[in-house]
């Protein structure tokens, strides 16, 4: 487990995302093929490209960001969260704040970026759509070099692997075993592409995404041994960083 983190160093993240067009038949035909190529890996002999384009939001070649929340600690125990999100239809805008956000952050002040599953979706989802959206990857999602003591991104399902490489478990069932509030009371991701796409309930999953949020910095909490958060200590501000 983490023991030599301070809670207020980390920045907990979570995004949804979706397939970068409503249907198939909206992709320009290059990119039909391709995903003709890409979903044959993984669809069923009697379905074809078309009738799994709602899977397309998972990678990130095909789909794009839709929201990034992020929560901050502050204060001492028990702690407040502060929430921030970035959202809407023009995915390089909403990147390019949640850069600046990143940028905002003292030099000297050690900051950790926080994710279930961070290290197989959230970190390299947003690395890969900031590159083919034309902006600079922030130092501390570009891992090429690093030594492992000097990546600082946290994944609290690493964390629970305790050194287990094939073992997956969902935030949601990790906050139901811990007894911590599910975030899963209103929607799952799987109908996040719905709700964007047929929709558009843009604040539902903002919604959604800021609840996962408050369930990872309690799942870290709890982790480390420290106290969890009610639902009084949760606020939504207007921009980051809190000091």
């Amino acid at each position: 487990m983490i023991t030599d983190v301070r809670p207020g160093d980390v920045i907990f993240i979570d995004i949804e995302t979706a397939p970068s067009v409503a249907s198939f038949d909206k992709l320009p035909a290059s990119m039909q093929k391709l995903w003709d190529a890409k979903s044959k890996y993984f669809r069923t002999d009697d379905e074809t490209a078309s009738q799994v384009w709602a899977r397309a939001g998972i990678y990130a070649e095909f789909g794009k960001i839709i929201c990034i929340s992020a929560g901050v600690l502050s204060g001492s125990r028990p702690y407040k969260l502060r929430l921030k999100s970035y959202y809407g239809d023009d995915e390089k805008q909403l990147l390019t704040e949640f850069s600046a956000m990143l940028a905002r952050h003292r030099p000297e002040k050690e900051i950790n970026l926080c994710a279930h599953n961070g290290k197989e979706f959230d970190f390299p989802y947003i690395a890969r759509r900031m590159v083919i959206n034309h902006i600079h990857v922030p130092p501390i999602l570009d891992n090429a070099g690093k030594k492992p003591w000097e990546v600082k991104l946290l994944d609290t399902m690493e964390m629970w692997k305790f050194g287990d490489y094939k073992h997956f478990t969902s935030l949601d069932l990790l906050t139901h075993i811990l007894d911590i509030p599910s975030p899963k009371d209103d929607m799952e991701g799987s109908m996040v592409a719905s709700a964007y796409w047929e929709s558009h309930d843009l604040h539902r999953i903002v919604t959604y995404c800021e609840k996962d949020v408050v369930a990872l910095a309690r799942v870290f909490l709890t982790f480390i041994g420290d106290s969890l958060i009610d639902d009084p200590d949760i606020e939504s501000v207007t921009a980051f960083p809190v000091a």
